[in-house]
């Protein structure tokens, strides 16, 4: 757990009250910050860190106010009153006619008395000043301890909703009471003032702006959101929450700014700086999120999303074969189908769309990557796939401005149904759940429409499917923390993706999983990418399993890449499969073929390619592809055999740990991914 420590010398407090110890939270989700701070020791002498630990369940509400330091007429606890000062003894001389000038003043009287009142006053002044100080001092700590308990509160609330997220509905309020008391330290004049002392300003203003944060994503964003979401309405979900999104965004991306800019300070404490390092990470994305998310969804004019259903049992590259394609229209947060196409729809012998793609892409891909719309997923790059999809679409369906492309497959459909609950097709009495989704829509249609004339009514049903599942999300007939989790878990593993043709949309998203776009440096991962490519003119790839390990060893400046990767025809017998799955092409004598594509990290270079310990030629072996050398082989197999393909490579410089994206496939990847050191 990540901790927050005020720096001590910034809060001292010479007072004998108790705190207690409580938790601090991050507006983020994950692993909550701690923070300490410091009080009095018990013995009122020196200051203490005091961390922020979680407090017994009998202190679950807030702590009562402090008393104000400043209420009493005596504050012992702050300093003592000034020392008496005596009056001046009466001189014996004066009136009695003694040396002097005459009046009965020694000489330079007047001089003489106003000295000590001068002294006296000076004393004054400076004992005030020391006592202001004090107070001041006690009073951050106070409002500190106020703070601590506000956000352990907050916390306990975060973690029982975690643990239980039917209560959600009932937590947020009680949430955004916390967070709304947490910062109103904003408003403090003396806490203001002190963010501007050298070296501890700094750490206060970060505890500060994580209240902030927490107090505008809860109150300003989530209890308003779900208020909208839960009102019963007929107007679409996203146009209730499309206002809310406008209103909050100029106080997110202003908070964005400013705790990116402590983040940037030299002065925190490194347990401060941990705190603050994570808030300005989740605010960085938070920021452009909400900053862009208003036009996605037709704020500023409509918008036009092509939404290309991935069929894995035809594994092609990023998913599977794109064959049915839906085209979303989104106005102002209302969602509507604005036309649907199947694979027979797309003009079979039209030649190549025209599309600027690279001749490394072509060499790897032949032409069938811009020639055929089903194969433009090969090319484990997002944004290539959807400029050919649109440009697929744009001469083949119909002219639509189209703003972005949507890429999904059945197995994020699962994850999704998981939110949505069952959904019912009229058209052929199926009730589709998470738990069959990928079987009903990867093998059984093709068990009722096995020959190729039927492969339109396979198409009819994908789009009927896609409707019924945007009519329940545009409706907010879902569990939204459920959905949160299955779109997360659905853009992880590569089975949903999106591309936006606005460069600002576009900037924002282009290092996340959810753009399709592997890293372009080894920085944080050292990513190897392992896709594969049925080329057996089939829908075989539901049986098709896979295992793919992957081993980092590294010595002084240099890393090397050992991937292994084992296919499995995991079927008896190809008899008595629908045609339409059963492998067709004779050339291959009756086996499947898959085309094994496997890059390496940037950097490296390829060393070399096995097939079950047998050398073979390397194909294109001068061919590096998005700024990666790339391993292609074919694995040939029939039912029940394997293959593995052993490729190594390696490269100088700085490589950070493993790992690896490859193909959405039926039956999920195994494997392991050992980095550096994990074996010695």
């Amino acid at each position: 757990m990540n901790s927050w420590d005020l720096p001590t010398e910034a809060l001292t407090i010479q007072h004998g009250g108790s705190a207690s110890d409580a938790t601090a939270v991050m507006p983020t989700v994950g692993d909550a910050a701690t923070v300490a701070m410091p009080v009095a020791s018990p013995d009122h002498t020196r200051t203490e860190a005091m961390p922020f630990v979680d407090m017994p369940a009998a202190q679950a509400a807030p702590a009562a106010a402090p008393k104000d330091p400043f209420a009493t007429a005596a504050t012992p606890a702050y300093g003592t009153a000034a020392p008496a000062v005596a009056a001046p003894a009466a001189n014996p001389a004066a009136g009695a006619g003694g040396a002097g000038d005459g009046s009965g003043n020694p000489p330079g009287g007047d001089d003489m008395a106003e000295k000590p009142r001068k002294k006296r006053r000076t004393r004054n002044i400076i004992i005030i000043v020391l006592l202001v100080l004090i107070a001041c001092v006690a009073w951050l700590g106070v409002r500190a301890l106020m703070v601590k308990n506000d956000l352990q509160a907050a916390q306990r609330v975060v973690a029982h909703v975690q643990q239980e997220p039917d209560s959600l509905d009932a937590a947020l309020p009680v949430l955004g009471d916390y967070a709304g008391s947490a910062a109103s330290v904003r408003w403090d004049p003396i806490w203001r003032v002190a963010e501007f002392v050298p070296w501890a300003g700094a750490n206060l203003k970060g505890v500060r702006l994580a209240a902030e944060s927490l107090d505008v994503a809860a109150n300003d964003l989530a209890v308003p959101a779900l208020e909208a979401m839960r009102e019963e309405s007929e107007t679409p979900i996203l146009q209730r929450i499309l206002p809310i999104l406008d209103e909050v965004q100029p106080r997110i991306t202003s908070l964005a700014d400013k705790i990116h800019a402590v983040a940037d300070s030299s002065s925190l404490i490194g347990p401060v700086r941990s705190g603050v390092d994570m808030v300005d990470k989740v605010m960085q994305q938070a920021g452009p999120a909400i900053g862009v998310a208003p036009g996605l969804l037709g704020a500023d004019g409509e918008k036009n999303y092509l939404l290309v259903f991935m069929n894995n049992a035809e594994s092609v590259g990023l998913a599977g074969s794109a064959a049915s394609q839906t085209l979303l229209n989104v106005n102002e947060g209302a969602i509507s189908i604005a036309a649907q196409a199947g694979s027979g729809d797309f003009k079979e012998d039209g030649g190549a769309v025209d599309v600027d793609v690279p001749q490394s892409a072509l060499d790897l891909y032949t032409n069938y990557l811009v020639d055929h719309v089903n194969t433009t997923p090969s090319r484990p790059d997002f944004p290539t796939m959807a400029a050919l999809d649109r440009a697929f679409w744009n001469r083949d369906i119909g002219d639509q401005q189209i703003d972005g492309v949507v890429g999904i497959d059945p197995i994020a459909l699962s994850y999704i149904l998981d939110a949505t609950g069952p959904i019912t097709i009229e058209e052929t009495g199926d009730t589709l759940t998470s738990a069959n989704a990928v079987q009903l829509l990867l093998s059984d249609v093709y068990s009722r429409w096995g020959d190729y004339e039927s492969q339109e009514m396979a198409d009819a049903f994908f789009a009927g499917v896609a409707t019924k599942v945007f009519d329940k999300i545009a409706t907010g007939d879902f569990d939204m923390l459920t959905m949160v989790s299955s779109l997360g878990r659905g853009i992880d593993q590569g089975s949903l993706l999106f591309h936006s043709f606005d460069d600002d949309t576009q900037s924002y998203i282009e290092h996340e999983r959810v753009s399709g776009i592997l890293p372009t440096s080894n920085e944080e991962e050292s990513v190897v990418g392992v896709y594969f490519r049925d080329e057996s003119t089939s829908k075989i790839s539901y049986y098709m399993k896979s295992n793919i390990d992957v081993t980092q060893t590294c010595t002084d400046g240099s890393s090397t890449f050992a991937v292994d990767t084992t296919l499995h025809m995991d079927i008896d017998s190809f008899d008595g499969l629908p045609d339409y799955v059963r492998p067709q092409n004779d050339a291959f004598w009756g086996l499947t073929r898959t085309a094994v594509y496997v890059y390496g990290p940037p950097g490296t270079t390829l060393d070399s390619v096995e097939i079950e310990g047998r050398e073979v030629e390397i194909k294109n072996q001068d061919i590096d592809d998005l700024g990666r050398p790339v391993a292609f082989v074919w694995a040939y197999l029939g039912p029940t055999e394997m293959a593995t393909i052993h490729t190594t490579f390696s490269g100088k410089g700085d490589f950070g740990p493993a790992a690896v994206w490859s193909t959405p496939m039926v039956n999920a990847s195994t494997g392991t991914v050992t980095p550096c050191g994990a074996t010695e």
